[in-house]
């Protein structure tokens, strides 16, 4: 059996399992179902933007040249000779003294070099001619968007990697993407093991508790981008889990389970990892809660095993197994973003390992700060309803005042390039 459990580093641990990341293979769905996925390849401009030289607003188009000289005391007249929509073109070729009305989205008539909005000009009708008066002076380029001023053809416009939201998806109809690269999810198994576990529609029972983990994991698993498959929940027998694990690991890319592996006489996973001939990453982080959170890889699949308690595996799975997930779908910012920020209660309790507290972001004075939600243990399930960060407190021989300065793990961000570091005392 696993007996030996030296805690490893927050850092190192996450390096093991990244170590065994892999991009995902590759396929193509319609645009309206690509919300959600990840660019398997860069999107690139097949058109300049704007396509032409066009007016962004509604006014007239006119030479430049025939507005130089005016002025309010010096007004200048010009004809109006056609009105052009959005989608249409005009059919004038300009001479002195002429304008034409435009729309937003015109293209510019010939000759012309920039537009008068209609707010600066007064129109006026004579003998069945319309007329604009002009009172200031213009110059070639004014209000105009010019082609390709936004976006050149051939440039990458969004990077591999990103996650599809509906203002990539306005990109990708723009540059008659109507079929779209996305890297295929990582298809995630999950277990719980627990002969305690009752079904959710399950009344409770003496001793007994509903299993909340694997439907939380199936979420967490849904927002990194993973798909997941719930084969249900285990009984405290070894055979019967271990047939179950080896069966389960041939159908997913990786599997998770939570429960069975601390140190009781029926945490049967580290010896479940050791028959199957797996390679044990690790069995024990420096952190609270979590700490017995262990991983294993077997043929280049990984097993995470995540505490059964609620807020360990539920940061066990941000920490470690999410970034997997977002390697494999070839985004850039695997890791949670961290952001620098001063903690609002004592903590006077010293601990040897980094705790990671739920929290809720708020700022105060141009700084960021989190509050604790809940009580700070790792059966606790409530909190995880309102957190939307993790407040890093770091180990240490003594306990931590309210205005220390710490690490803070944004969870509803897009995420960051750089892993976490093992927090380290921040003096206010």
């Amino acid at each position: 059996m696993y007996t030996l459990r030296e805690p490893i580093k927050i850092s190192e641990a996450i390096e093991r399992v990244m170590s065994f990341s892999k991009e995902g293979g590759e396929e193509w769905v319609d645009l309206a179902e690509a919300e959600g996925r990840y660019l398997a390849r860069n999107v690139t401009a097949d058109h300049p933007v704007p396509p032409f030289d066009r007016s962004p607003l509604d006014g007239f188009a006119v030479r430049s040249e025939d507005t130089k000289l005016a002025s309010a005391d010096n007004p200048v007249f010009l004809k109006v000779v056609e009105t052009v929509g959005a989608g249409h073109v005009s059919t004038e070729t300009l001479r002195p003294g002429e304008a034409v009305r435009v729309m937003t989205g015109t293209i510019m008539p010939e000759n012309c070099d920039a537009v008068v909005m209609f707010e600066l000009t007064e129109e006026i009708e004579e003998n069945e001619l319309e007329w604009i008066k002009i009172t200031r002076p213009f110059k070639a380029g004014d209000y105009v968007s010019k082609q390709g001023e936004e976006t050149k053809e051939g440039d990458i416009v969004i990077n591999k990697g990103a996650c599809i939201t509906s203002g990539v998806i306005a990109v990708l109809a723009t540059f008659g993407y109507d079929k779209v690269p996305v890297t295929k999810r990582p298809v995630i198994g999950i277990y719980a093991t627990g002969t305690e576990l009752l079904e959710v529609s399950e009344p409770l029972q003496p001793g007994k508790i509903r299993n909340s983990n694997a439907y939380m994991v199936i979420s967490q698993i849904r927002q990194a981008g993973g798909e997941p498959v719930y084969f249900g929940k285990l009984k405290d027998d070894f055979n019967l889990c271990y047939q179950a694990v080896e069966e389960a690991l041939d159908k997913v890319d990786a599997l998770i389970t939570t429960g069975g592996v601390s140190v009781g006489d029926f945490d049967f996973l580290p010896e479940i990892y050791k028959k199957l001939g797996a390679q044990l990453l690790f069995n024990k982080i420096a952190m609270r809660p979590g700490s017995v959170t262990t991983v294993a890889e077997k043929q280049g699949k990984l097993l995470f095993g995540l505490s059964g308690n609620p807020s360990a595996c539920f940061v066990g799975f941000e920490l470690y197994a999410r970034p997997w997930i977002r390697k494999w779908l070839r985004s850039p910012k695997p890791y949670l973003q961290t952001v620098k920020g001063r903690l609002t209660v004592d903590f006077p309790k010293a601990n040897p390992f980094t705790r990671f507290i739920r929290s809720k972001v708020a700022f105060e004075k141009g700084r960021v700060i989190a509050e604790p939600i809940g009580m700070d243990k790792s059966q606790v399930v409530t909190s995880l309803a309102y957190a939307d960060a993790l407040v890093a407190v770091p180990g240490g021989t003594r306990g931590y005042e309210a205005g220390d300065d710490v690490d803070i793990l944004m969870l509803m961000t897009e995420g960051s390039s750089m892993p976490l570091r093992d927090p380290e005392k921040q003096r206010k």
